[in-house]
């Protein structure tokens, strides 16, 4: 049997989910509700305590209740994931204020538009690490993971012990590609060493 769900949430201690529920009461006859108060919208709908019973609660044939769309995501892509999360399991979704409805036409229409725009959020993100990421090249900054590898002590123990690239790896804990670079990285060291030596010895 289907069954009207709402869901309700406030951002902060001062605010009350009481207007929300007037709004859905007034339309709608509620089998069950759940929220999520004082819950900021920056938190992804899956992690929100409320949202996620709710989630697990559903059944194919339900319907969820909100008064606003944004009280299902922190943005267009997580307000499209959440919706569609819902669509998969058979749920429809109404949101009072957008007059949102996922069961029809226009409810699909707007679904389409909200994976575009979505889509378009993606894309923008992605411009702007981008971007970033190519100021701080400018800038000389290092924007690799912090080297935690000793090559000289990975070389050492290997040539102490007579030991093969993957012996050494798992000693190490680390991958054979980082044992190749640790011998390549002292090899390529030392050659630039013998090279200084015989240039210096030129220069005396």
């Amino acid at each position: 049997m289907s069954a009207t769900i709402a869901y309700v949430r406030v951002s902060t201690d001062d605010q009350t989910t009481n207007a929300q529920r007037h709004a859905i009461e007034s339309r709608y006859k509620v089998a069950r509700w759940f929220s999520d108060e004082a819950t900021s919208g920056a938190i992804k709908a899956k992690d929100r305590a409320g949202f996620s019973q709710l989630l697990s609660y559903v059944r194919e044939g339900d319907t969820v209740v909100v008064y606003a769309i944004d009280r299902l995501g922190r943005n267009t892509i997580d307000v499209l994931e959440t919706v569609e999360a819902l669509k998969a399991k058979g749920v429809a979704v109404l949101s009072i204020r957008e007059g949102f409805d996922l069961s029809t036409p226009m409810g699909k229409m707007m679904l389409t538009m909200l994976a575009g725009l979505a889509e378009l959020e993606r894309s923008n993100i992605k411009e702007r690490q981008l971007a970033g990421l190519e100021k701080a090249r400018a800038e000389g900054k290092n924007l690799g993971r912090e080297k935690v590898i000793d090559d000289g002590a990975v070389v050492q123990w290997r040539q102490e012990n007579s030991a093969s690239i993957k012996a050494t790896a798992d000693h190490f804990g680390i991958s054979a590609a980082s044992v190749k670079r640790a011998c390549r990285a002292i090899k390529i060291g030392a050659q630039q060493a013998s090279l200084h030596s015989r240039k210096s010895c030129a220069n005396e």
